[in-house]
């Protein structure tokens, strides 16, 4: 393939848009919708606190496997083998406090956790204060009480909680349950953030951003992005592999990393740094080229519904970069960003010059396309 090729993204690759961020009082983060037709999907709302399996009883069983575990190959190998396996390292004693109620509330016993917890609580146990905030927040062991579960997560986050300083911190900044206050919000999320909280770490790094535009907010919110980013946050991850690729000044180490980040994200499930994977190896940004694997990565955030991707999909059947060319594909995939409001004149000049029979493939295609 020639190595002049490149495929343009609907906008610059800058990270403006990145930091269109609203923070969601369950602690999700979506990225704001764009009043322009879209140049690409919103995040998605992401988790970044594993929760347990909800039970319908509300309780798990003594002895319950994990849901999905299953034995791994490397075992059955062994197996088949006939050799024996080798012995597991031994534990290393734990010396630490046990939480009994977090233990609870782990394994899915929900009410015996929230009665452990309570006791606690009442007496100023700034965990259990916030293990009881989260149990009301989400309805666990008890009916939903938001009102009450803000009561808690205050009163954690005022003894120094990092998990309810950043709860309470987004309660304040939307006013939800109690008085908004930004200040008293910002002092919460950046409390959070220096004492390890990931998401606080990401979110203080929007903040700093936000006030201080230009890169002198970058330069303020990188260290809160890449604590963030080695936390596993993919907001984050995405956000140092933008910065690293983008704010001048910074050591060549850093800015060999960015390509490095932007596939922790993409790997991690987020559609924009898969679209942005697809683009970058295509285009050979922050490293060599390579088509095939930017067709994966475009293919990947293309079925996840990344509008964006989507059309640019389309164009790399047109052009056979990284695939066969394939008519009735790239005019499905068209088809498919048109529906959401993504125009491209050369697009549709390729959509009107196939024939018919094509046209009705690529729509009937386009009808049944599920994303992923």
């Amino acid at each position: 393939m020639p190595s002049n090729r490149h495929l343009s993204p609907t906008r610059p690759l800058l990270i403006g848009s990145l930091f269109a961020v609203i923070l969601l009082p369950s602690g999700t983060l979506a990225q704001a919708q764009p009043t322009q037709p879209p140049p690409a999907d919103a995040a998605q709302s992401r988790e970044v606190v594993t929760r347990p399996v909800e039970r319908d009883a509300g309780e798990m069983s003594q002895g319950a496997q994990p849901d999905g575990l299953i034995p791994s190959g490397g075992v059955e190998l062994y197996e088949r083998m006939g050799a024996a396996l080798p012995p597991a390292p031994q534990d290393k004693p734990y010396t630490g406090p046990v939480d009994d109620a977090y233990g609870a509330y782990q394994r899915g016993f929900y009410v015996t956790a929230l009665d452990m917890a309570l006791k606690r609580a009442s007496a100023g146990d700034a965990s259990a204060q916030t293990l009881v905030a989260e149990m009301m927040s989400k309805g666990l062991g008890i009916k939903r009480d938001a009102k009450t579960a803000a009561f808690w997560y205050q009163q954690a986050a005022e003894r120094g909680d990092p998990g309810a300083m950043f709860q309470y911190a987004l309660l304040l900044m939307t006013g939800r349950d109690v008085p908004a206050d930004k200040k008293k919000a910002d002092d919460f999320m950046r409390r959070a953030a220096e004492a390890g909280n990931s998401s606080a770490q990401f979110n203080w790094g929007q903040i700093l951003v936000s006030d201080h535009p230009g890169d002198s907010g970058l330069e303020l919110a990188l260290p809160f992005y890449e604590k963030s980013a080695q936390q596993g946050v993919a907001d984050a991850q995405y956000a140092v592999a933008q910065v690293y690729l983008t704010l001048k000044g910074l050591p060549a180490e850093k800015k060999a990393q960015a390509r490095f980040w932007l596939e922790r994200a993409a790997k991690a499930g987020f559609d924009t740094a898969q679209l942005d994977m697809g683009l970058w190896l295509v285009n050979g940004v922050a490293g060599p080229q390579d088509y095939d694997k930017g067709f994966t990565w475009m293919r990947t955030a293309a079925l996840r519904g990344n509008v964006v991707a989507q059309n640019k999909l389309a164009h790399l059947y047109v052009e056979a970069l990284g695939t066969r060319p394939n008519p009735v594909e790239a005019a499905k995939w068209y088809v498919l960003s048109r529906r959401a409001g993504l125009q491209d004149p050369e697009l549709e000049d390729f959509y009107l010059g196939i024939n018919d029979d094509q046209q009705k493939q690529a729509i009937e295609a386009a009808n049944t396309f599920r994303r992923n």
